[in-house]
Formats: structure tokens, sequence, C-alpha cells
């Protein structure tokens, strides 16, 4: 009796050696792919200097890109990348994305800068992409899956002149658009501006009355000929004062607005108490921000109808998601912003946000320069007015590196750009610089 027992014994401890052996093989043969090396893609095809992070990790063939894009300070964000964050992590495994995202937030002490947060956002959506190319999958279906087919999307349509802007809207509509941001203007030289305004200097002028009653009256034209069936929205770029503001979007009340964009700057975020107060104009707000201290009161006291954060600014997918889910709580809706200087693995990030937040509510769109197309591969398709997010794993965008090289940085170009890569100054008739 005493020897069966020793030998039951013995073959239950060898048996548990042999288990917890095969249990070594199957984590070390699983093992998470760990962080081998992290560079920055630097490219300018259309004006816009991209900057995309690339994480290559110690699995052949695995690896992930993501949007780190701060054209204003493009030269900024690759050092930020390379010096700084990359000797953080590497070796580290890549399956922790929240620990990787909390460290490199933490990792300066001071945070929420525009340099700091688009070089985490980098980081943070190469890593989403590498999840997803590990598990065969897109990334929206790491998150749940959809909860629509695609992201409805409106155009903007640039320009002062009323007939202008109708004709080149209705180009939009006959593509399916029924949602066009119109206006951008005016800002005016010194030999442009009224006789009876005559500026106190030479640099751009922008009169805010004059921008009041054009902008105004562009929307009231707008909505006159392209009817009920259209939903127009402009951009008033923080440019008014906040008595100003509160007043255009009383007058904006009743011509059809689907939302008036940064009617404040995010120095006079109080004012929106007034505004919801007396009108009920649809608000979105917030591509300037960084701060979850400028988001976060905007949207639990529902002052906004649309949050409309850059996502790489915020800090990356991750954080933007947690933005979406918040304002979901709350009523409002997400409108990511998305201008051309956005890169295509960028735009695949907003519009996974649209495909499985529940609280969408519309997506900006630009086409892509075909330059851009010559780089990035798999960009965000869009038909009919709606932005179709990828099928393949992660982002399902390749990056073709010798194609980039052929666009190197140089100044960014375009309206009201200057050399060091920042917006020219604006300027009042009586030389005082504005917020833009």
């Amino acid at each position: 009796m005493q020897t069966n027992r020793r030998e039951i014994l013995t073959s239950l401890a060898g048996a548990a050696l042999l288990g917890s052996a095969a249990d070594r093989g199957r984590a070390q043969s699983s093992s998470a792919p760990r962080i081998r090396d992290i560079s920055v893609i630097e490219c300018q095809p259309a004006g816009a200097r991209l900057s995309v992070v690339k994480i290559t990790t110690d699995q052949d063939g695995l690896y992930g890109y993501g949007c780190a894009t701060f054209t204003q300070r493009a030269d900024l964000v690759k050092p930020a990348v390379e010096k700084y964050l990359k000797p953080l992590l590497l070796g580290r495994t890549t399956d922790r994305i929240e620990d990787i995202w909390q460290t490199c937030y933490d990792s300066s002490y001071w945070k929420n800068g525009p340099v700091l947060n688009n070089a985490i956002s980098g980081i943070d959506q190469a890593l989403w992409d590498i999840k997803g190319r590990q598990a065969g999958m897109p990334v929206y279906q790491l998150l749940g899956g959809k909860c629509r087919e695609a992201a409805r999307c409106f155009a903007t349509v640039r320009g002062s002149d009323p007939k202008a802007v109708v004709d080149h809207a209705r180009q939009f509509v006959e593509q399916g658009f029924r949602d066009v941001r119109v206006g951008g203007g005016p800002a005016r030289t010194r030999g442009e501006a009224a006789a009876n305004s005559q500026p106190l200097h030479d640099r751009p002028l922008f009169d805010r009355g004059e921008y009041f009653r054009r902008t105004l009256s562009l929307l009231e034209f707008c909505h006159h000929e392209l009817g009920p069936d259209v939903q127009l929205a402009t951009d008033v770029h923080e440019r008014l004062e906040p008595r100003q503001a509160v007043e255009f979007c009383k007058a904006a009340e009743n011509l059809n607005i689907f939302f008036i964009e940064d009617p404040l700057s995010p120095e006079d975020l109080a004012y929106f108490g007034q505004i919801r107060q007396q009108c009920a104009t649809p608000i979105a707000m917030g591509e300037l921000f960084n701060n979850p201290h400028e988001w976060q009161p905007l949207i639990q006291n529902r002052l906004i109808d649309y949050i409309r954060c850059h996502v790489s600014q915020v800090g990356g997918f991750t954080p933007a998601r947690k933005i979406a889910i918040l304002a979901e709580t709350f009523g409002v809706r997400t409108a990511w912003h998305a201008p051309g200087d956005l890169s295509p693995v960028g735009h695949m990030a907003n519009v996974t946000l649209d495909v499985i937040s529940y609280n969408f509510g519309i997506q900006e769109w630009m086409p892509f320069n075909p330059h851009v197309l010559e780089i990035f591969h798999g960009a965000a398709e869009m038909k009919n007015a709606y932005l179709y997010v990828s099928e393949k794993p992660g982002w399902g965008i390749e990056i073709d590196e010798k194609a980039a090289a052929k666009f190197p940085f140089g100044a960014e170009t375009g309206p009201r750009k200057n050399l060091n890569g920042g917006w020219d100054d604006l300027r009042l008739p009586d030389g005082t610089v504005i917020k833009q």
C-alpha cells in the first residue's frame, strides 16, 4: 500500500512537471512581440508636412504605423519620438497599449503639450496597428465591431463670393453630399481693404465686423439657393469676440445649420453657457484642445453638440476612444477634425472611431492628393459622401518609404503659411494680432 501511494505521488508530480513545461513552451511560442525599433517617416507630398511613427517588432514582418502629424511645428515631432520616447520603450512588449500610453504621458512630468501629445499618438496608433495585424483583424473588430456601415461626411467649400460658393457646393451635392461647410474669409491685404477702414499695418487683415456680416450673408444665400435638403456649417475659427460669437450663433439659428464650428477660443470656454442659453444652434468645438480640462466641462455640462478634437493632438486613438465614450454619456456626438494636414493613417483612425462609436455625428473629409496616395496605400475610401473603414488587418495601410523620400520636408505651403512652419499672423485694422 505504501509503495503504491509513493508511485501515485511520483506519477502526479511528473505529470505536473510535464504540464508546467508544456505551459512554458506555449507561453514562449505565443509571447508578445517586443519593440525593436521606433522611427519617424517624414514627408510633404501635398503642402502639409506629415509625420508617421513606425514601430518595428522582434517578430519578422510585424510592424505598425501611427499618425503623429503636427504640421505647424513638424520638425519637433521626430526628436520627441526618437530622442525621448524611443529609449523609454525599446524592449517593451507591444501588448500593453494602455500601460505604454500612460508611461509616455507621465514621462515628461509636464503634460498635455501638442508636441508630446502628437508624439505619443504616433506610438499609440502604431501599437493598435500591430495588435490588429497580429490578430488578422481591422482595429475596429478589436473594439467590438461596427455599429454603422460607414461614416457620413461633410464637404468644405472655401471662399466669400456667394455665387461661386453655391456653384461649388452643388458639385458636392451631385456627388451625394447633404452637408456642406462654407466660408473661410475674408482675410485681406492692405490694398484690398475698404476705403473707410485702411489698416495701420501691411500684414494680412481681418475685420471682425466685416467677417460677421459677410459670413452670415453667405449662409443666408446658401440656405436660400441650396434648399432645405442641404445642411450648412461654417468655421468661425475663434476669431470673433465672445459677445460677437454669441450674437452670430443666435443669428444663424434658423439657417439649417448642422454646426457652427469653434465660435470661441479655448480661453473663452465660459461663454459657451451664454450661447446655449440664448439659442439652439448646434455647436462644434475642440480641434485646438490638448487637455482633458478643456473638453470635460463642455461635455458634462452639455454646452456643445459635437466634440471635434484632433485625434493626434489629444494623444492618439486610446484617449480619443475615451472622449467618445464620455461624450456618449452626455448626449454629445463626435465630429473628429480631419483637415488636409492629416496623414491617411490619421484619417483611418478617425473613421475607425466613427464606425465603433454609437454617438458618431459627422466626419470631416478632404480628398487625398495623388502624391499622398503614392506613399500611403490603402487609404480610407469615399463613396457617395460616406467614408469606409479598411477591412484589412490593423489600419490596413502600407507606406512606401522610397516614395515618401521623394517628398522631403520643406517650408509649408498654402494660404497664410510662413517659413517657420506656423500660421502667419492675422491682424485687426489697428494692428492687433488675433487668435486663430
